[in-house]
């Protein structure tokens, strides 16, 4: 059974009232997604459902780490997850919905599966710029990059026959 399936909430039956569920996305749900972007890690995330009616309510709380790429020496990057993040499932065969908080599913439903939600705001989590701290990259691949920033600057050196233009002004 995939991590994926785990994640399935069965809300048919369900009274009206509150319930917690509680998932732990580790290594093997994030290989599912086949995202070169999170290379592992482990997620806690508690689930509260308030079932109404006609909708449910659910708060989403992340706690936890991924490992991604350092986009500076491409080495192995922790970083720390944690949030809340809220989804409204509302029940309908005719109306639809452009908000991303908001999922119209039909009458009939009698499941959902929230792998797709639990991944995304995992994803969101994760900052733009993935760099480690001052001298905690590789010192190899940094001394690297250096190098080649040195290399840069001297051939980007002014040639001489321009100064000479610029002292005739």
């Amino acid at each position: 059974m995939s991590q994926k399936e785990d994640t399935t909430i069965r809300f048919s039956g369900l009274k009206p009232g509150k319930y917690a569920y509680n998932y732990t996305l580790a290594d093997e749900f994030f290989e599912e997604w086949k995202n070169d972007e999170i290379r592992g890690g482990e997620v806690r995330v508690d689930v509260q459902m308030e079932r109404f009616e006609h909708m449910l309510m659910l708060t989403f709380t992340l706690e936890g780490k991924v490992t991604t790429m350092c986009d500076r020496c491409l080495g192995d990057l922790i970083v720390d997850m944690d949030g809340e993040e809220h989804l409204c499932v509302r029940f309908s065969d005719t109306e639809t919905c452009d908000d991303e908080d908001v999922v119209v599913l039909p009458e009939k439903s009698f499941e959902i599966d929230l792998s797709q939600w639990l991944y995304e705001y995992v994803v969101v989590r994760i900052p733009m710029q993935h760099i480690h701290s001052d001298g905690q990259c590789d010192p190899e691949v940094v001394k690297f990059i250096t190098d080649e920033e040195e290399e840069t600057k001297s051939n980007d050196e002014i040639d001489p026959r321009w100064e000479a233009l610029k002292k005739l002004k």
